[in-house]
């Protein structure tokens, strides 16, 4: 705990504590994916795995956005951002969870990829080229690498954020600035990777040159539209006084709309460009999301991920008006599940758009998962890098625009 007077405003970090009842609902909503996904593995195999796909990779890119946002500050040597980083930091300790779940996910393959799948690969020529790549003992060193590599990443960035917290040793975040850099270029080719691996090889004779950008520009867009709410939550709830301000809350709504052009940029320009080309084995992937339903699924993200998002956020007053924020963030993490689920079904049921019982289980099962890391984290450091030594720009920090 800190607590100090400066420039007239009270700055004051508690520890934070969950209350039962959400330590409870937590339990709870584990309890229920495990039950699903036990019940799917019995009843409807296929669906339960498309289903655990879509919820894995849409918590996954929390966490791993967190990771890249840190390192991004880290990297830049940031100092506005230094009093909220640290929740950018807590939704990291969601990827050991996603390491565990990615393995998890190697039981499935079978029902998730064709290249999985020795009879299909046998009857397809073309399946039958891309063998030394698309092959499920290259998939696990992949993963690994891509998980291990996370890993290592995050025990040191933010190990010794945490670490400066007890020591105030400054130089951990000269540091942080080289173990950033590395980070970066590590995460732009192994992301990449990861988004081929799991979303776009689902239909192995179709490619797109800029997917692992797309799936960048959502993972980043819904991230800021995790972290919001939990600053939100920090400042209303009284843990953390002074060092977060509608200032803050302005720079990171400013993101948020910067990524939903962005996301907007690169969807389009993957769509734009694969029509315009007409090649049979490239539109196949917009044909079925064209039909049978999904085009009102695919009207319905460039309405409500990126119009609704891009107005919502233009005014500055809006910006800095809390209820407001608070439901354009819901409005784009819905969207973000909504998106990945677009990438993933049609695949499977592309005659007819299907949504129950399996997907909202699994989904909890996961979002579970999630809030008992995340609270595990918060509740056992700090809120803020007190002892940063860029901590006073922070909290001096103004926005004029």
């Amino acid at each position: 705990m800190a607590s100090s007077n400066h420039s007239h405003t009270e700055l004051h970090v508690g520890k934070f504590e969950a209350s039962p009842k959400l330590k409870n609902l937590t339990y709870v909503f584990i309890a229920i994916g495990a039950i699903t996904f036990a019940a799917g593995l019995m009843k409807n195999q296929e669906r339960i795995w498309a289903s655990y796909l879509v919820s894995f990779f849409f918590f996954a890119c929390a966490g791993l956005g967190g990771l890249f946002w840190s390192a991004i500050q880290n990297l830049v040597k940031a100092g506005w951002s230094v009093s909220v980083r640290r929740y950018a930091e807590g939704l990291t300790s969601y990827i050991p969870v996603m390491v565990v779940t990615s393995f998890i996910l190697i039981l499935g393959l079978k029902y998730l990829y064709p290249w999985a799948d020795h009879d299909k690969v046998a009857e397809s020529a073309l399946l039958q080229s891309k063998t030394s790549y698309l092959n499920v003992g290259f998939l696990v060193v992949r993963l690994a690498v891509f998980g291990l590599g996370m890993l290592a990443f995050r025990q040191i960035l933010v190990g010794n954020s945490l670490k400066q917290d007890k020591t105030g040793d400054e130089s951990l975040t000269h540091k942080n600035v080289g173990y950033s850099i590395g980070f970066v270029l590590f995460f732009a080719v192994t992301f990449s990777l990861f988004s081929v691996d799991t979303l776009m090889s689902l239909l192995p004779t179709w490619y797109s040159t800029i997917f692992g950008i797309y799936c960048f520009s959502g993972m980043f867009q819904s991230f800021f539209a995790i972290i919001i709410p939990i600053a939100i939550f920090m400042k209303r709830s009284g843990f953390v006084k002074g060092y977060v301000t509608e200032d803050h809350l302005h720079d990171l709504a400013k993101f948020m709309k910067g990524f939903t052009v962005f996301w907007a940029y690169i969807a389009f320009s993957q769509f734009m460009l694969i029509w315009y080309a007409n090649i049979p084995e490239e539109t196949e992937y917009f044909i079925m999301r064209a039909q049978h339903g999904w085009m009102g699924i695919s009207l319905a993200l460039f309405i409500f991920r990126f119009v609704v998002p891009f107005l919502a956020l233009l005014p500055k007053s809006l910006k800095r008006d809390e209820n407001h924020l608070l439901m354009v963030s819901g409005l784009i993490l819905v969207m973000q599940y909504v998106d990945i689920f677009w990438m993933v079904y049609p695949n499977f049921f592309e005659g007819h758009l299907t949504f129950g019982f399996w997907e909202i289980g699994i989904f909890l099962g996961f979002a579970g998962l999630f809030l008992a890391v995340l609270l595990n984290f918060f509740s056992k450091n700090s809120l803020v890098a007190i002892k940063d030594p860029r901590l006073h720009e922070a909290s001096h920090h103004h926005v004029s625009y």
